[in-house]
């Protein structure tokens, strides 16, 4: 009986421990970022993948050609293209918007964040604007045709935090997407 009760525990520390690993497997992703050699947002950007545990591997060699290799068309683009798992990374993506779609793996062409938004990762400052994660499902898809994968909006978490007290207990059973 001590035996098989052995037994089961070890094998479920064991597997508890495989399913950590493979919910760090996204972020432990080598990613290859094609920039230009004198962007110091895109090197930002990469800063930000590197702390999120992502291996990164630069290539200054400007994006313009991957990107179109990869089927983005250049209304979604941005200044660097990365290549990860078989997706493509367009832009200014969050860490954590590039870890959720290695973790779901839904049929598409990758993530763009289009333009160069301030407040994106690469882009902080004094300035922080609302954008867009947008889900490229098809090659070549343009900005209208894409999916909304994920918002930002610095100025709605803001007026959260201003709320009184009396209006935030009455809003309690409210559920808010972050």
């Amino acid at each position: 009986m001590r035996k098989q009760i052995g037994t089961l525990v070890t094998g479920s520390i064991m597997m508890m421990g495989l399913l950590g690993v493979a919910s760090h497997a996204g972020a432990t992703a080598t990613v290859e970022v094609y920039k230009s050699p004198t962007c110091g947002c895109c090197a930002k950007w990469v800063d930000h993948m590197r702390d999120h545990g992502f291996t990164v591997n630069t290539h200054d060699v400007g994006n313009k050609e991957m990107r179109k290799k990869s089927g983005i068309s250049e209304s979604l683009g941005s200044c660097h293209t990365a290549l990860v798992n078989g997706y493509a990374i367009e832009g200014h993506v969050p860490a954590p918007d590039i870890i959720r779609l290695l973790k779901e793996k839904p049929k598409a062409v990758g993530l763009s964040v289009p333009d160069m938004p301030h407040g994106t990762p690469g882009m902080e400052g004094a300035r922080s604007d609302p954008y867009n994660v947008l889900l490229i499902k098809e090659r070549n898809e343009e900005r209208k045709d894409t999916t909304i994968y994920n918002r930002y909006d610095p100025h709605a978490k803001k007026a959260q935090t201003v709320q009184p007290a009396a209006d935030a207990e009455k809003n309690s059973s409210v559920m808010r997407l972050k």
